[in-house]
């Protein structure tokens, strides 16, 4: 298992929760590193994108509510979810991406926020 994702679980409206990743440090220390979503019936989408620079990214729907991080001591990616609202429900992954070429996903995890 390349990539191993924790977290996840059912929140209120208004909550937080917080998803981790680990991925082995031959990925982890040259990938890339992401989180993506898919809600039943959509497409998967970008949740928030982390270089290995620290730069970040994030889909529009997400901004100013959630933060990405990576800590490279555990080889782990963060994503802190706050302010959670029903549309946040989905099924979120992993993601290591190398220059667009290689790439690995993890298993998924299911975030479940009622309202």
């Amino acid at each position: 298992v390349q990539l191993q994702a924790f977290g996840g679980g059912l929140v209120q409206a208004g909550g937080s929760l917080g998803l981790s990743c680990t991925a082995s440090r031959s990925i982890f220390s040259i990938y890339d590193m992401g989180w993506y979503r898919q809600a039943p019936g959509k497409q998967r989408e970008l949740v928030a994108t982390i270089t290995t620079a620290g730069a970040t990214n994030f889909g529009d729907s997400v901004k100013g509510r959630f933060t990405i991080s990576r800590d490279y001591a555990k080889n782990t990616v963060y994503l802190q979810m706050n302010s959670l609202k029903p549309e946040d429900t989905a099924v979120y992954y992993c993601n290591a991406n190398y220059r667009a070429r290689y790439e690995y996903w993890g298993q998924g995890t299911l975030v479940t926020v009622s309202s």
